[in-house]
């Protein structure tokens, strides 16, 4: 029988809104935001920490974060332990894979995955990605540019899409 993972989380602040920061032995787990569309049950979190700086893992993501907020960082080096399905894990490489500064549509992560017809599930599987931001699934955005579902909410997709310097169409901003 496989050991339990040993969970803990902290929450550490961001311009976009207060982030729940998930560890792992492994790696980093998750990254939810305040309003999350799909929020962790306890048995995702685990142990909760005084502060990110109480667990190595979770104190190197929330400075790596930090860095990506204030325009230093464009890349993480943070270990990843996510926990999902074989398609899942493979629609999330393809994000993984997406550079900053840079947006794909649905289509085209479908495409990449070998199958214009997996859009829907690739759509499905972008809104189950538990490593917001580092899994940059945010930069998925409609093939007519638009903004699409975002479990942080899309008022929080639009701020990171500007913070890397992607405008989405005109007429699907917020503002």
């Amino acid at each position: 029988m496989a050991e339990a993972r040993r969970l803990r989380h902290a929450l550490t602040d961001s311009p976009a809104g207060p982030l729940r920061i998930v560890a792992s032995e492994r790696g980093i787990s998750g990254i939810y935001w305040q309003n999350h569309a799909h929020p962790p049950g306890p048995e995702v979190l685990g142990e909760r920490l005084p502060s990110p700086d109480a667990d190595a893992l979770v104190s190197q993501c929330a400075t790596e974060l930090a860095e990506y907020f204030s325009g230093t960082r464009k890349e993480f080096e943070v270990p990843l332990d996510a926990q999902g399905t074989e398609f899942q894990h493979r629609v999330w490489e393809q994000l993984s894979r997406i550079p900053c500064g840079e947006s794909r549509s649905y289509g085209q992560l479908a495409l990449a995955l070998g199958d214009v017809k997996l859009t829907r599930a690739v759509g499905t599987a972008n809104g189950r990605n538990p490593i917001s931001i580092i899994v940059p699934c945010h930069r998925v955005i409609g093939s007519d540019r638009s903004l699409t579902g975002y479990a942080g909410g899309l008022e929080a997709k639009l701020f990171l899409l500007r913070l890397e310097g992607i405008e989405p169409a005109a007429e699907a901003t917020l503002f």
